[in-house]
């Protein structure tokens, strides 16, 4: 199989390699950048445990292939904390809110919920629960992730650092 050389920028930092190209996004963070925030779950797009954001958007790592993110702006959850390690406001909201037991879809409801906050400041409790549908989650029946949300968010209206 030819392998393809890529070169995308992940949290700010660029990565080059020569890669096969069946290799997944999720594959190549965790891989060949060494980011293991990013899970892998289903490998199906259907648990949202990879998701990641590609220039903004929210997707499956698992589905994209991660020659398709060449020359692209990758954001893993490890790139949600500021520069000088403080960890976001969405962060914080989820640990006050106990938004996580096992914390295997927290990075995913993590990266999902700031989509949804960069559109959206004042999401209802339905777009919340909309915007996170994609993310399956065992062990907290989402009442604390939609709590968290409505916290970062409300935060977030009066002037907290993004």
């Amino acid at each position: 199989m030819t392998e393809h050389a890529i070169a995308l920028t992940i949290n700010g930092t660029l990565y080059r390699a020569t890669v096969e190209p069946r290799l997944s996004l999720v594959d190549f963070i965790r891989d060949v950048a060494g980011l293991t925030g990013t899970h892998v779950g289903c490998e199906h797009g259907v648990c949202g445990a990879c998701t990641v954001t590609v220039d903004g958007a929210a997707v499956r790592g698992c589905l994209m292939f991660a020659v398709q993110a060449e020359g692209l702006a990758v954001e893993t959850v490890e790139g949600l904390t500021e520069a000088n390690g403080a960890l976001s406001p969405l962060q914080d909201a989820f640990i006050e809110a106990h938004a996580m037991q096992c914390g295997y879809c927290t990075p995913g409801m993590l990266l999902s919920a700031r989509e949804l906050l960069a559109d959206n400041p004042d999401p209802t409790e339905a777009e919340i629960r909309d915007a996170i549908a994609g993310n399956l989650c065992r062990c907290t029946g989402y009442g604390q992730i939609v709590e968290a949300i409505q916290l970062a968010a409300a935060r977030l209206r009066q002037g907290a650092p993004a």
